[in-house]
């Protein structure tokens, strides 16, 4: 059942590898280690349930705006836009909505896959003290039992002192994208996701499950799903909520348009629309689920009851992933395997994410210039591999370049200039305006035939496109650039 794209004759095989791939692309580090962190920070439960609200309300959508402008278009995010203002009598500038969403991706790409390489870095040190451990016999006991704690959490600056180092792993892990991209979207794409896909689903329940035997689970759950009424009404709560459910479904980066691009006719949108947001929103919640109690389980009682009181925080971000739970690893019984294990599963997140990142752009790139897939791919690749490159100089604390010194980009390194641009301004951007050019420039009789809604649930879904989406996602925009607007 196929659904090939115009120009590319491709398409996915079947509605569970269409599922399964867009899962893949918006299931990235941003579940893994964004939320879980956020979730604890801002009233657990409280952020949880507003989180939820979110996806429903704004993210599911946008998810299906972008996905039946892609299924309609059946080319490239900037082609199916065109087509779809062509078909709706509308400028075929309303394009560079899919434009800025495709610029974003690309830009993500370049820093994602710096981040990436240091799971290939991470991989390579959990594998070797796997080994070491079975051969000396002491694979029951914690890993890297040669490091005292100070030297695993020296881990990560050394790589970043490191700077050929990184650029390698980089490098690898961008090689390893362009090649399932070239392959094309049967052949690569989709194989990457319904095969790495179902065995991250596996390693992170897996995971869970170990932590719940083994770890502090009854802290975790109290830390994640703490509910404190007072906290739905905190802005900073709400704003941090919106934003986590904005961009976990990869939304506002043309990934949903490119990939609805390669689904058939006889898929129901909506109804894959809520199969994606759903299987997203799991996984973040499971993450969380999986990584503290393993954290937790090496605090002493008086740390982990002052977190547990919001007396302290818990290290958030990068922090979480590369050296607080390494550092855990140590103590925990299996430390070694299940740090393996581990990052093996971050990284078949990681990948399937960035594969989408570099599509979006690959697949306009065919058609506008009508070059081989493969060479597109190398060629793209190469060019964010260059800009990731120098990006990563941004983790050197000998190299200190900050070219630009006004409003959000003031003191921040390319690194940081990148993630601030797509973030902030590109991605809501785009998401706007896809909200707007769905909700009242698109022939309504087109979009009805895409949607596959009817009756009540089409009037609430074309009111909040219309209205809620907008005017939410212009709240986000507004605060990402002006910090501190909404108190």
């Amino acid at each position: 059942m196929a659904g090939p794209a115009i120009e590319t004759g491709e398409g996915w095989s079947s509605r569970t590898a269409f599922v399964l791939a867009a899962v893949g692309s918006a299931v990235g580090l941003g579940n893994l280690v964004r939320f879980p962190a956020e979730a604890g920070a801002n009233g657990g439960g409280a952020f949880v349930i507003f989180y939820i609200f979110c996806v429903c309300l704004i993210g599911l959508p946008i998810l299906l705006s972008e996905t039946l402008v892609g299924r309609h278009g059946q080319s490239s995010a900037i082609e199916s836009f065109k087509k779809v203002a062509e078909e709706s009598r509308a400028s075929g500038w309303w394009s560079v909505a899919a434009g800025i969403g495709m610029v974003g991706a690309f830009l993500i790409l370049t820093y994602y896959s710096v981040l990436a390489g240091w799971i290939v870095h991470f991989i390579g040190i959990f594998f070797g003290d796997t080994i070491s451990a079975i051969g000396g016999n002491t694979l029951h006991s914690g890993a890297l039992t040669t490091y005292s704690v100070d030297q695993v959490q020296a881990i990560l600056p050394a790589l970043h002192g490191d700077s050929t180092q990184m650029l390698m792993m980089h490098g690898i892990f961008m090689a390893l994208t362009v090649l399932a991209v070239a392959r094309g979207v049967t052949g690569g794409i989709e194989k990457v996701a319904v095969w790495l896909m179902p065995i991250f689903f596996l390693l992170i329940i897996g995971i869970t499950v170990y932590g719940a035997f083994n770890g502090a689970f009854g802290a975790a759950l109290a830390f994640l799903f703490d509910f404190q009424p007072a906290r739905l009404l905190d802005p900073s709560v709400q704003l941090s909520a919106l934003g986590q459910a904005l961009f976990s479904l990869s939304l506002g980066s043309a990934l949903m348009i490119t990939y609805g691009a390669y689904a058939s006719k006889d898929v129901n949108l909506a109804k894959t629309s809520v199969q994606i947001a759903a299987a997203d929103t799991s996984v973040a919640i499971i993450a969380g689920l999986a990584i503290f109690p393993i954290i937790f389980a090496t605090l002493a009682p008086a740390s982990l009851q002052a977190i547990l009181d919001g007396k302290e925080q818990v290290q958030g971000g990068l922090g979480l992933l590369f050296v607080s739970l390494p550092v855990a690893f140590q103590s925990m019984p299996g430390g070694s395997i299940i740090g393996l294990l581990f990052f093996i599963m971050v990284f078949f997140a990681a990948l399937t994410s960035s594969v989408a990142l570099l599509e979006a752009s690959v697949s306009w790139a065919i058609t506008r210039f009508n070059k081989p897939r493969w060479l597109v791919a190398i060629v793209l690749g190469g060019a964010a591999f260059l800009i990731g490159g120098w990006a990563s100089f941004s983790f050197n604390s000998q190299i200190d370049f900050k070219p630009l010194d006004f409003m959000i980009f003031s003191g921040q390194p390319v690194f940081g200039i990148i993630d601030e641009l797509t973030a902030k301004i590109l991605l809501p951007i785009s998401a706007l305006l896809v909200a707007v050019f769905v909700g009242w420039v698109a022939d309504r009789q087109l979009i009805d035939s895409e949607n596959g809604l009817s009756g009540g649930i089409h009037r609430t879904w074309l009111f909040l496109v219309r209205w809620l989406c907008p005017a939410v996602i212009t709240i986000i925009l507004l605060t990402g650039l002006f910090p501190g607007l909404i108190g």
